[in-house]
Formats: C-alpha cells, sequence, structure tokens
C-alpha cells in the first residue's frame, strides 16, 4: 500500500506542485483547500488520478477525515500582502487553529509534520544573511503581523507539540518562491511585474528598489521541502536561494526575459516592509544534502512564459 499524505492548502501555488511531486514518488494525496487564496485549476489536472483526492473543506476540520495518513504538509494560508491583508483573521487562523488541528491528526496517525513558515519570521532582520539562530524584528502591531505573527506562532506550537507529546514535527521556512502557478493578481513581485511586462505597461516598484530579495523557483522548493519531510530534523530550515538581488534588478529581469518596452514607476513603499532577504542555507546543505539548482534567469523565463500563456 503506498504512504497517503495529507496537504493542507493543496490548491494553492506551493500546495498543488507538492501534491504533483508526491504524486510521482508514489504517495496517495489527500487535498484540502477552502480556495480563500487556492484555485481548483492548479490541480485540475491531478482530477482524474485514482491516487488523488480533492477535499473542499476548511482544513480546520482536518481530523474529521477518515482517512490515516504518514505525512501532514501544513502550507494552508494566504501568503501575499495584499491577500492577507484582505483576510487578516483568517490567516491568524490559519497560523494557530488551523496549525493545531493539522498537529493533532499527525499526533493522532504517528505521522510526519511539516509546517510552511516564512523568511517574514525574521521582520526587517538586523542579522544578514538570515541564519535559523536569528530571533527576528517583528512588528507584533502592524499591518503585516496578521501573517509574520501567525507563522511565528505555528512554529511555537509546532515545537509545543514535539516536546509535550512527541510528535514527529519539522519546520521549514521559505524564502521568496516563485514560478508557474503563482496568482498573476497575487500582488507578490514577480507577478506583479509580469503582468505589467506582458502588456508593456510600468512596472510597479515600490521604494527605490533598492531593497533585495532572494528568488527561489518553486520545483527546488518543493525538493527542499520533501528532503525535510523525509528527515527527522524538527527545523527550523531555511530553505531559498542565497542569490541576493534588488527589486529594481529583478524588475529589469523581467522587461528584458518577456521582451517588454516596459517602464519602471515608483510607487511609495508598504509600512514594515523588509530590507534585505538573503537565506544562510548551510543546514540545508549540511543536514538535507539541499542546494537550489535552477538558475534565477532560467526561473524567470519559465515564470514568464507560464504567465504569457495563461493570462487572459
Amino acid at each position: 500500500m503506498p504512504k497517503t499524505a495529507l496537504v493542507a492548502g493543496g490548491a494553492g501555488f506551493v500546495g498543488s506542485h507538492l501534491c504533483e511531486r508526491l504524486l510521482a514518488d508514489g504517495y496517495r494525496v489527500v487535498a484540502v483547500d477552502n480556495y480563500i487564496t487556492g484555485n481548483r485549476s492548479n490541480i485540475e489536472h491531478l482530477l482524474a488520478d485514482e491516487n488523488f483526492t480533492l477535499l473542499e473543506i476548511d482544513a480546520e476540520t482536518a481530523e474529521s477525515i477518515d482517512e490515516t495518513f504518514e505525512l501532514v504538509l501544513h502550507f494552508a494560508s494566504p501568503a501575499s500582502p495584499p491577500r492577507y491583508l484582505a483576510h487578516p483573521i483568517e490567516t491568524l487562523h490559519a497560523g494557530s487553529t488551523v496549525t493545531e488541528a493539522l498537529l493533532n491528526v499527525a499526533r493522532r496517525d504517528g505521522a510526519r509534520f511539516i509546517v510552511a513558515s516564512t523568511s517574514e519570521v525574521y521582520g526587517d532582520p538586523h542579522v544578514h544573511p538570515q541564519v535559523e539562530e536569528y530571533w527576528g524584528n517583528v512588528s507584533s502591531t502592524g499591518p503585516r503581523s496578521v501573517y509574520d505573527e501567525a507563522k511565528r506562532y505555528a512554529e511555537a506550537i509546532t515545537f509545543a507539540y514535539r516536546r509535550y507529546f512527541e510528535t514527529n514535527t519539522g519546520v521549514v521556512r521559505l524564502f521568496n518562491t516563485y514560478g508557474p502557478r503563482m496568482d498573476l493578481d497575487d500582488g507578490r513581485a514577480i507577478p506583479a511585474f509580469a503582468k505589467a511586462a506582458l502588456k508593456n505597461l510600468p512596472i510597479p516598484l515600490h521604494g527605490d528598489g533598492s531593497q533585495t530579495r532572494s528568488l527561489c523557483y518553486i520545483d527546488d522548493q518543493v525538493d527542499g521541502i520533501l528532503r525535510l519531510a523525509a528527515s527527522d530534523e524538527p527545523g527550523p530550515i531555511n530553505i531559498g536561494n542565497p542569490h541576493e538581488q534588488t527589486l529594481l534588478e529583478i524588475a529589469e529581469a523581467v522587461i528584458r526575459l518577456s521582451g517588454s518596452t516596459s517602464t519602471i514607476e515608483l510607487h511609495p513603499r508598504p509600512v514594515d516592509d523588509p530590507e534585505r532577504r538573503q537565506p544562510d542555507i548551510t543546514k540545508a546543505t549540511e543536514l538535507l544534502g539541499w542546494t537550489p539548482k535552477v538558475d534565477v534567469e532560467q526561473g524567470l523565463a519559465q515564470t514568464i512564459e507560464w504567465f504569457r500563456t495563461h493570462s487572459s
């Protein structure tokens, strides 16, 4: 019998790629999604697979699913600022009550549990590059706190279950994931830049463009997540590409790779927008044997082409 995995947020950007990869690896997959930010079109191509089940429910009710799982993956949360600012309470619940419900499933079944945390737990960092031991510089009251603090709480309750119940848990901190199936309208830098570039409209750049990000292609990200899942490591472990770029450099690359005539248009910078992002991936490399393989230019070209063929 194949192992069975539960993927919360399975119709989301990262979740759908995880479902696809797990099926290819021989798992039975049960995906749950309430479509707050997920999209059925992301997993439409998997519905005919006899080893794939989609449940259109809130992951908070996962304990009612009549299955026994060997792997529970928690990727159910709005992840872009416009989306989590539009759904602040649901975002906080994703980090709190949903995390607890999924931990209870893992505890009940003796399953390995992986929760998707984020580089946002570091806030606007005073340590660069960001190492897992850094506690972060995060506002608990600012507009972004609904996401940042939800993820920090999710980490805290995950470690509490590990210590108190001996649940087999792992925490992965994701950095700036991009690739096919991103929502073109979700407001993150790559889709926003690509959407404008493909229409030859001005690229919206918030701030002066000097703030940095480290882009990790979805295939690399999924590989790192599943390497953590296959290990006994508790984390937290950074999974991201240490290739740091300014947002201006990224915007210029999108214009060039899309063959666009777009110019760059500066907009006010959002409140609490982090100045720098770069993961230290020493732990991922030494403990999981993981390093990113996809060059940023190659990944951006593939992502832009996907947007070109899937935008209306």
